[in-house]
């Protein structure tokens, strides 16, 4: 079977400086980058072009010159941050919202972990720009993507990276829910409401169905490597690791653990 594969920068990071990445969404990188974030953090401010009203997605760590940076993006341009929500309650992305929130007085709005106001198909607005909630569970399983219909882009936090693939974060997040997803995310691309993805780390991509069509090939080639390790007496996730990822920096591999873990438990169901 062959992949579709999104062409990859040669260096692991350093590649991505965030930006103006559509009409309506802006990026801040944050300065973490590293074999896990990538770049950094893609802290995403949406907006209308000339609006008052903006949502900030994903606000980082909490480092205060970070926060403080978004916060002057947004008044340097006449607007004020009304919506703070998150992708995903991992560190990386959600540590930095309760800074931002004493900063600029918005409401953090997330899935689970304490929030649970946000659902699948809500509409957040930010003056006369709607952004949809579409619930993108299988990373973690408060994993949820934000669709900008008026730039056809599709924000994603950890679910789709711009470089790379994405882990599923046993025990809570899970292999079956995450392929659902990676399915859904494939249909919105086959009908043109989504062309391009924003995601939470590395640079955007373009060709969404594309980057899709290259995760499902990957996750699929990755399973039956698991499955084979198994077969070959890999009696733990630690064995499967060091016979699937050899060729992977160590400094990843416990990121790849929880994947393994993740696909065993798919495989024993």
């Amino acid at each position: 079977m062959s992949a579709v594969v999104a062409p990859e920068p040669s260096a692991p990071f350093g590649q991505w400086a965030g930006g103006q990445a559509s009409e309506h969404a802006y990026c801040l990188l944050q300065g973490n980058p590293g074999p896990m974030t990538l770049d950094g953090t893609n802290t995403w401010v949406l907006m209308t072009p000339g609006g008052t009203e903006a949502i900030v997605i994903d606000p980082g760590e909490d480092e205060a010159a970070h926060q403080q940076r978004v916060v002057e993006h947004v008044t340097g341009l006449g607007a004020r941050v009304t919506r703070i929500v998150l992708t995903h309650g991992h560190l990386d992305h959600s540590e930095g919202a309760p800074r931002l929130a004493r900063l600029t007085g918005a409401p953090v709005q997330a899935v689970g972990r304490g929030h649970d106001d946000l659902g699948d198909g809500d509409v957040l607005t930010a003056g006369e720009l709607d952004v949809r909630v579409v619930a993108t569970p299988g990373h973690t399983s408060d994993s949820i993507s934000f669709a900008l219909a008026a730039d056809h882009a599709l924000l994603t936090g950890d679910t789709v990276l711009g470089r790379g693939t994405t882990m599923v974060a046993h025990p809570d997040g899970e292999l079956a829910a995450y392929l659902d997803s990676l399915e859904r995310i494939k249909a919105l691309t086959g009908d043109g409401e989504v062309a391009a993805i924003l995601p939470g780390h590395g640079p955007t991509v373009p060709d969404a169905g594309a980057m899709v069509d290259f995760y499902r090939v990957h996750r699929r080639e990755r399973l039956e490597q698991v499955r084979a390790a198994m077969a070959d007496g890999a009696a733990d996730a630690d064995a499967v690791v060091a016979t699937v990822y050899a060729d992977v920096d160590r400094s990843v591999w416990p990121a790849a653990k929880l994947s393994v873990l993740a696909q065993m438990r798919y495989l024993d169901a």
